[in-house]
């Protein structure tokens, strides 16, 4: 059964690293005692590994890393669980690409290996990255990303504050302007939002909403405990 989280965020405000989705991580990583860490959104890979690796031990788990492994492929094929962290998502998918991992996590995953991703780590859990709000540092070989779900996910997702001045596009628009080109739809998950994802249900679970996006339809507002799988399957 596929066993899929995708988080918006890995730090709540006023909380600890991963503190708002230790429950439901640990629903899914349920039977795994070793996870492997993908630290490449970000450039301090040693730090990000020693900070995940020190919350993960507090929830019972050992965790090894990608940039550990002599050979990152062979190390996603004997995995038990992984957990791809959040940063800038163009240099977190390069480098899924430069490792010559993608085929087998997405393998491994149809196969029933639990997947956790935060913000850019739930980004390439879609399709592609063309929803992401990341500047693109580098450029990856293709936007394509893992197709894990067949939904984009929009992670950090703000609201219109209707007392701002700025004149620039919302996350919103943003997003509609991605539906004048694509039918894919968009779960745009607010910050404490995550979506908890199985072979027959879309979950929303976390503390907050989340914004649904189709092309031609109105936007749909959810909230948590919703089943999404109407609402994100093209």
């Amino acid at each position: 059964m596929t066993r899929l989280l995708l988080i918006s965020n890995s730090t709540l405000f006023g909380r600890g690293y991963l503190d708002h989705a230790e429950e439901e991580i640990r629903r899914v990583l349920d039977g795994a005692r070793t996870v492997l860490f993908v630290p490449w959104a970000l450039h301090d890979r040693d730090g990000y590994t020693a900070k995940a690796r020190a919350r993960l031990a507090a929830m019972g788990f050992d965790l090894t890393c990608t940039d550990e492994a002599a050979e990152p492929v062979r190390e996603v094929e004997r995995a038990e669980a992984v957990f791809i962290g959040g940063g800038n998502t163009f240099r977190l998918l390069k480098a899924l690409y430069v490792s010559k991992i993608l085929r087998a996590l997405r393998s491994r995953v149809a196969a029933g290996m639990p997947f956790v991703g935060s913000s850019a780590g739930s980004i390439v859990a879609g399709p592609t990255i063309r929803t992401t709000k990341d500047m693109p540092i580098v450029e990856p070989p293709s936007f394509e990303a893992l197709g894990l779900v067949p939904f984009q996910i929009s992670p950090h997702f703000l609201d219109p504050d209707p007392n701002s001045t700025h004149m620039g596009e919302t996350q919103e628009e943003r997003i509609l302007q991605f539906h004048e080109e694509s039918d894919t739809p968009v779960a745009g998950l607010r910050e404490g939002a995550m979506l908890r994802v199985t072979d027959d249900s879309i979950l929303l679970t976390g503390a907050v909403g989340a914004r649904i996006l189709r092309r031609g339809q109105p936007p749909v507002e959810a909230l948590p405990g919703a089943e999404l799988s109407g609402l994100l399957s093209l």
